[in-house]
């Protein structure tokens, strides 16, 4: 319960911290940097995504009607929608075969989303990062270990730290009631 706790919870924590970085790519004009900024679009498309397949996984209330409607939007797609959505349900309603099926994406991916993110990296590396002082000098610059690796360590452990306290004293606070009355297509 604590790591199935901690991995909801978490998955609301990474989009506040991915929030915070499109807020500070918008502040210092990322945007301008367009392979990049894109990259990074498609990024986080592919993590809403994840998150939302992984919503449905508990198969409770919300996550069955947030699947049914969800999922019917891809019905407005001309030609082929009525066909994807039923591919997508694996029948004609959302079901076993739904599930099924999202459990297997919300697995498989995370590994997209790393490659992607690797790709993201490296044309951050080919332009640079923006900074508050507008610095693209190299002799501005500073390494990234042990400078930057030690303030990630330390903010990962808080991170850690904060997930595991809201996972052991209110493990359902971000969670909604109606998830945890089971799936019925009836109510």
């Amino acid at each position: 319960w604590l790591i199935r706790n901690m991995h909801a919870n978490g998955a609301s924590m990474f989009f506040v911290c991915i929030y915070l970085h499109i807020g500070r790519g918008l502040y210092y004009g990322s945007y301008l940097y367009k392979a990049t900024w894109n990259i990074g679009v498609v990024l986080l498309l592919l993590v809403m995504m994840t998150a939302f397949v992984g919503y449905v996984l508990p198969w409770g209330q919300m996550s069955f009607w947030g699947a049914t409607v969800i999922t019917n939007l891809l019905s407005a797609v001309p030609y082929i929608g009525n066909t994807l959505v039923q591919w997508i349900w694996g029948g004609f309603s959302v079901d076993n075969a739904t599930l099924t099926r999202f459990f297997t994406f919300h697995f498989l991916l995370p590994f997209i989303i790393a490659a992607v993110t690797m790709i993201h990296l490296l044309f951050l590396h080919e332009t640079g990062s923006n900074n508050p002082l507008g610095l693209s000098s190299n002799t501005d610059k500073i390494p990234f270990h042990p400078y930057f690796s030690y303030k990630d360590l330390l903010g990962f452990y808080i991170l850690l730290l904060a997930l595991t306290s809201l996972a052991l004293f209110l493990p359902n606070v971000l969670g909604d009631p109606d998830n945890f009355t089971p799936a019925n297509p009836m109510v």
